[in-house]
């Protein structure tokens, strides 16, 4: 088994077709998708029809704040960007498509393996996995050997022993680690649509059963191209800036 995961996409379909072509160039067999498919980008239409199409086929796929604020409308706390981006999200997909954000579930669960978008003391929250004291929170709060976070939009790995120590790793994208059964783990692949750690690459990761070991990637993709769809559609200049320079 060789599982890629893929989160917070965004609407960035040049992100996202760069990360699937690379994820089935190292040999993936199956897929996960941790959430916000939607906001901030210019093709939501496309992304969603990308994603359901892998659901179709057995992936999982997780809701993410983005993805609800699609169906329901902008939250009170959001910023202004992110409004703006909710708000034109919504007029851009059809009844089907926003059935399909509506009906994704909080968390998922396969095997030892537990999928959820925010964390897992209360999905629905949307709190962040921002520090190492979140990472052991969110694995006390599951059962499985391995858990699989979005949101945070930086890649990200924290482990917690049997016998309570916890610790964590900046991931050297392309460098396999390995994550023996004696831990818990918990994986924060990063964005694919919008990364924010200065590096304008797509992220994803691939958990290798054989081991099993978990590798971190940066994919190269036409950010600028993507930053002038944003553009084009009129949203906000920071949504297509934050593609330029990741940030």
């Amino acid at each position: 088994m060789r599982l890629a995961l893929l989160a917070d996409l965004h609407a960035n379909r040049e992100a996202l077709e760069a990360c699937l072509a690379h994820a089935r160039a190292c040999g993936a067999t199956d897929y996960a998708f941790l959430g916000d498919l939607v906001g901030y980008g210019a093709e939501p239409g496309w992304v969603v029809d990308c994603v359901r199409a892998y659901a179709a086929a057995g992936a999982v796929v997780v809701q993410g704040n983005h993805d609800l604020s699609a169906v329901v409308g902008p939250r009170p706390s959001m910023v202004d960007e992110a409004r703006a981006g909710v708000t034109w999200t919504r007029r851009q997909l059809d009844a089907a498509q926003l059935a399909f954000l509506e009906t994704l579930p909080l968390t998922a669960r396969r095997e030892d393996r537990l999928f959820v978008h925010a964390n897992t003391w209360a999905p629905d929250g949307w709190a962040y996995v921002q520090a190492r004291a979140d990472a052991v929170r969110c694995l006390q709060a599951a059962t499985q050997r391995h858990v699989f976070v979005g949101h945070v939009h930086e890649p990200q790995l924290y482990y917690l022993s049997g016998t309570g120590k916890s610790g964590e790793f900046t991931p050297e994208p392309g460098a396999p680690i390995p994550v023996p059964a004696h831990r818990r783990w918990l994986a924060i692949p990063g964005s694919v649509g919008q990364p924010r750690d200065g590096n304008p690459a797509a992220c994803w990761a691939m958990l290798d059963g054989e081991g099993p070991t978990l590798t971190f990637h940066r994919v190269p993709y036409d950010h600028e191209a993507a930053a002038a769809k944003v553009r084009a559609a009129g949203l906000p200049e920071r949504l297509a800036q934050r593609l330029v320079d990741g940030r």
